[in-house]
């Protein structure tokens, strides 16, 4: 339950805290007196949209908290353990901060929280019912929302909106694969020929570089054979004039030297090593001419492969060196669309399923419906006899839609009907309920609904406007009733429904210039009486006045 309520530099009030019980606590003053004030900073606590033109005069921020005492709201307690906010495990703390800048900051339990999460976690805690909740109910949405939360069925429609957008989604990837099949067709013949013509030339890693080198001795083996064989002559097969030759006449001259001195021992250690050098450079050149064939017809093969090679790289406008990475891609891309025939078969089956989920999910919430509907009916009525409207009708009507007009949700729309009088037929109260009337249906929907609600505070917003009199004592009963199971806070200009609270506060204007503009105080049993005359006579009370307050009080 909400125990408490603290407000500063808010709209018309510099600094307020109120401390609210159990029961049916009753909200009056004058008109402008900032009844509603307190309200809309609780509306803000729990998430509500903030204008920074609500900020009191003058006031750089506004700074709202509503503590709730939260020892009996396990699921509550629950959702704080999973979002790790849990403080105290008694009470919960919701705080709301906003500048004069426009920006808004939130906290639960002392810490910052997205206004989502806030959100989320005051649906757990409080349930407000505005003065305008008669014109939403000539919404025909409206109507559903109403009818499901009577019904308990707010799980239910969520799942199954999440089967609709579900299926809805398969089936538009679906349809769209569907649509693309002829252009995918054309793309895996092209594929296809592309790949097999890649397949046939087979280019393997390296080889064209293999056959541009083989290509280049091919066409240059006479000159490479002639210089190849010079080069032999040069260094150790001509005459006594050849390289090895030379360095051992070399050697033998430096052995005839003196052998101590160290630049000698050098060089003959240089002139030997140039001997190895020049052996094996030898060797070299003789497997090299070795290697070396005048062959004409392996040339010729070496050319008509690299013209093949060069002319499909040709025709993909690309270098001969990207061809197996070319070949590569499109394997992969001719495998991916080959497989998407089967993949579209998987997604065909997968639309069918969601498609099911949801007619299932949706089957269940319209027997729940029909059902909470039946039950809605019949206490509406109950309701409405008591509110003075003893041939009323009402109606939830529940209409099939046809398949192409399936939504989110659900199979049917939910339309509130009524008959205000005997033999009539039963029409959408827009057309048929005046402006009392509607209040009243409002009115006995709400407090009906709220019955069945699990939420532990309960806020009505002067939802009795349009009713005076007997009808009016017999709202503050039913509030008063409907205070034993939960918490009730109700803004209200009716007398007779003010003398039905548990407890009563009483909101005025200062009416000065500085201080508090707007302060709230709780009555005694002597206030009480005098606030209830005055909502019974206006400005001058009477004698008369104050003994007919007493006896509705005492009533």
């Amino acid at each position: 339950m909400l125990t408490q309520i603290t407000i500063r530099n808010f709209a018309i009030v510099d600094a307020l805290e109120v401390e609210l019980d159990n029961g049916m606590t009753v909200i009056s003053g004058e008109t402008g007196a900032g009844k509603s004030i307190m309200l809309d900073a609780l509306g803000l606590c729990l998430g509500n949209r903030a204008d920074s033109d609500s900020l009191y005069k003058g006031a750089d921020r506004a700074e709202l908290t509503a503590c709730f005492d939260i020892r009996e709201l396990g699921s509550a307690r629950l959702w704080l353990q999973e979002h790790e906010l849990e403080c105290d495990p008694r009470e919960c703390l919701m705080r709301r901060v906003i500048t004069r800048e426009g920006r808004s900051r939130s906290y639960i339990n002392g810490r910052p929280v997205p206004l989502t999460l806030m959100r989320e976690f005051g649906q757990f805690l409080v349930d407000i019912h505005g003065q305008h909740e008669h014109q939403r109910l000539l919404k025909k949405d409206h109507h559903r929302v109403l009818l499901d939360a009577f019904g308990g069925q707010g799980e239910l429609s969520d799942q199954v909106r999440r089967h609709f957008h579900k299926w809805r989604r398969l089936h538009s990837e679906f349809r769209a694969l569907t649509e693309v099949s002829e252009e995918r067709n054309a793309r895996v013949q092209l594929l296809s020929y592309q790949v097999e013509e890649l397949d046939q030339l087979a280019l393997q890693p390296g080889e064209l570089e293999a056959l541009e080198q083989e290509q280049q001795r091919l066409e240059n083996a006479d000159g490479l054979l002639s210089s190849g064989h010079q080069l032999l002559q040069l260094s150790s097969e001509g005459d006594d004039t050849h390289c090895l030759s030379m360095l051992h006449h070399c050697l033998q001259l430096l052995g005839q030297l003196d052998a101590q001195d160290e630049r000698l021992r050098q060089a003959d250690e240089m002139l030997n090593s140039a001997l190895i050098q020049v052996e094996e450079a030898s060797r070299e050149v003789r497997h090299f001419i070795d290697g070396i064939e005048i062959n004409p017809e392996r040339q010729q093969e070496v050319e008509e492969r690299l013209s093949a090679i060069y002319d499909v790289a040709r025709k993909h406008r690309l270098l001969p060196e990207e061809l197996p990475a070319f070949h590569q891609s499109l394997q992969q891309e001719l495998a991916g669309l080959t497989q998407s025939d089967e993949a579209l078969v998987e997604m065909e089956a997968e639309v069918v399923h969601a498609r099911d989920e949801y007619l299932g999910s949706a089957a269940e919430l319209s027997l729940a419906r029909q059902q909470a509907a039946e039950t809605l009916g019949t206490r509406v009525d109950e309701q409405l006899h008591a509110l003075g409207m003893p041939a009323a009708h009402f109606t939830a009507c529940l209409t099939p839609l046809d398949e192409e007009r399936y939504n989110a949700n659900g199979l049917e729309e939910v339309e509130f009907l009524i008959s205000t009088n005997e033999g009539q037929p039963a029409r959408a109260l827009a057309k048929v309920a005046s402006g009392g009337e509607l209040s009243r249906i409002s009115l006995a929907i709400q407090v009906i609904t709220a019955q069945s609600s699990s939420t532990p505070t309960l806020v009505f917003d002067e939802v009795d406007v349009g009713i005076g009199g007997g009808i009016a004592e017999v709202v503050g009963r039913m509030l008063h009733a409907l205070g034993k199971r939960v918490q009730i806070l109700c803004v209200t200009h009716q007398p007779q429904v003010a003398a039905q609270g548990d407890q009563h506060l009483f909101v005025s204007k200062n009416g000065k210039t500085t201080g508090k503009q707007t302060r709230v105080s709780r009555l005694s049993d002597k206030q009480r009486v005098e606030e209830v005359a005055r909502m019974l006579g206006g400005v001058d009370i009477t004698r008369t006045t104050l003994t007919h307050a007493q006896e509705m009080l005492s009533a």
